[in-house]
């Protein structure tokens, strides 16, 4: 049985859910189906990089957990750092890297367990901008992997889903509507959610 399980979501607008109209994204759409088991806190802002979100998390997440609670951490990151910008990537792809690296080393010295979700695509960008998010998903899972840490992969998936990028280039282009969300969180539920959320802490 999951007991005072707090769980703080951090990341982009994806995470916040931005663009679904049931204002629930894919972060609620898990919660759902964790039967309201956990105190959620969603953390995501608009055009967050990785580097942005290692510059406000702790400050968030401590005031965000208890002691002696079960205390986790979900991040998603990725999809803004390599939108460019002057001919760049807003964050170079190792740099990316290093700032999941440092936020998952963080979590471990404050006993959060942590789950990483990948950066799912911006459908509107291009394939020049997908083929650097996906190289960069199998950077952030191998740092993942490095620390033991779960990392969901989303990126090709959703690249593929038909729901996702046609609400999305309906929309603004880059984010999709309740259909897409729901096939994030169906791809966060497959890869071992409730098992994740039983599974105790760090």
């Amino acid at each position: 049985m999951i007991t005072n399980l707090r769980i703080c979501f951090l990341g982009d607008s994806f995470v916040q859910g931005v663009g679904d109209p049931e204002y629930r994204g894919w972060v609620g759409r898990v919660l759902q189906a964790a039967g309201g088991q956990a105190t959620a806190f969603n953390l995501g802002v608009r055009r967050n990089t990785s580097a942005d979100v290692l510059a406000r998390i702790w400050p968030e997440v401590d005031a965000r957990t208890v002691p002696g609670a079960d205390n986790r951490l979900v991040l998603s990151v990725g999809s803004n750092d390599t939108v460019r910008e002057d001919g760049r990537p807003r964050v170079a792809p190792e740099q990316c890297a290093a700032n999941l690296a440092a936020l998952l080393d963080g979590a471990r010295e404050r006993g959060l367990g942590v789950l990483v979700v990948g950066p799912p695509p911006v459908a509107d960008a291009g394939a020049e901008h997908l083929d650097r998010l996906l190289t960069l998903a199998g950077a952030l899972a191998g740092r993942c992997a490095e620390r033991g840490v779960p990392f969901v992969d989303v990126t090709a998936a959703l690249a593929a889903d038909e729901v996702w990028t046609g609400e999305a280039l309906a929309g603004d282009g880059a984010h999709p509507g309740a259909g897409g969300y729901r096939a994030l969180a169906g791809l966060v539920l497959a890869a071992g959610w409730l098992e994740w959320l039983a599974g105790g802490g760090a």
